[in-house]
């Protein structure tokens, strides 16, 4: 692969924030600056590309955010990035900038949009994983993942404290879409009761009978439900169990956004900074429309196409562990 003549790089956050978004932005815009190139931030996304929402962007204007929560580019969902027209105008207000490249952080639309603007504009273009949910194939780890476990685990053990204190039966539900891998790690690692994933067809008949096992032997017991579970959230759940039994004092809660919020944990800051130097060094050997991740420890390079369409599945053994781990 030839290496890529290129002058100025932009960089933009999109879609969901993740914690670790800062930390990326520093490590694309301090590596563009070590290989002498120009860089400029985008505002909110592909809406900041259509609108000319750019700046220039140096090694100063990103100190002290590498621990800093949210993105300070803002991140937005743009429909009209979505037509070929707004793409067409975003793909000049890049070039009428001297934009020659993009580093784009963020999911799997964040990374769909980039791969149809470097296809239709020519526009070469290489992402991040930003996002919690940790569904993208070719990382073992998404920036903010790691951020989002230790703040969800926070909040369920100290729910566990007060469900211990009454004898409660709770329904937890945390984030992760159509995607239960914060929800099976959380599990694990607060000693839940029992997880309900979108991954494994469970029935509530189901989790009644691992409720059961344990009846008059464990003052609470708590159930983690991803957001996207085929059987409902945590509310609808919670009240199907109500409708089968009287056993139980049920409680619901639902984390919602905390977990995108806080200060990225150092897993998230580094796997941030690797990542983003990678993805400046590999944009400027010619490598675009891809996904820079981690496998291994090592840094992996994933086309666009593969990191979206394909399917991450959570190991089966973990169910297993739990199971075990759970009487």
């Amino acid at each position: 692969m030839r290496p890529r003549s290129l002058s100025h790089l932009g960089v933009l956050t999109s879609g969901g924030d993740s914690p670790g978004m800062n930390a990326a932005v520093r490590a694309v815009v301090r590596a563009i600056a070590h290989h002498g190139l120009r860089s400029s931030s985008i505002q909110r996304g592909f809406d900041g590309c259509i609108k000319g929402s750019i700046a220039p962007m140096g090694p100063r204007d990103v100190s002290n955010i590498i621990s800093r929560g949210g993105t300070i580019l803002g991140s937005a969902r743009s429909e009209e990035f979505r037509t070929a027209e707004g793409r067409t105008i975003a793909a000049k207000q890049l070039r009428d900038q001297g934009i020659d490249g993009l580093v784009v952080i963020g999911g799997d639309g964040t990374f769909t949009g980039a791969h149809i603007l470097e296809q239709e504009h020519g526009i070469p273009c290489i992402g991040l994983p930003g996002t919690i949910d940790n569904d993208l194939v070719g990382t073992d780890r998404t920036i903010g993942f790691d951020t989002a476990i230790h703040t969800a685990v926070d909040a369920i053990d100290k729910i566990r404290d007060t469900a211990s204190s009454h004898d409660r039966l709770f329904f937890v539900e945390v984030m992760g879409r159509d995607t239960g891998y914060i929800a099976m790690q959380c599990a694990l690692a607060c000693g839940a009761e029992y997880v309900m994933i979108p991954e494994v067809v469970q029935s509530v008949d189901q989790l009644l009978d691992a409720l059961s096992a344990g009846a008059g032997k464990k003052s609470s017991n708590i159930v983690i439900v991803a957001e996207g579970d085929e059987e409902g959230g945590a509310f609808v759940i919670a009240d199907k169990v109500r409708d089968r039994t009287s056993s139980y004092d049920i409680r619901v809660s639902v984390l919602g956004h905390i977990q995108r919020g806080g200060s990225p944990t150092a897993n998230d800051r580094i796997l941030a900074s690797r990542t983003g130097v990678a993805a400046v060094e590999a944009m400027l050997k010619g490598q675009s429309s891809c996904m820079v991740g981690l496998v291994n420890d090592e840094i992996a390079i994933t086309p666009f196409k593969q990191a979206i369409a394909g399917v991450k599945t959570i190991q089966p053994d973990l169910m297993r562990v739990l199971a075990i781990l759970s009487i």
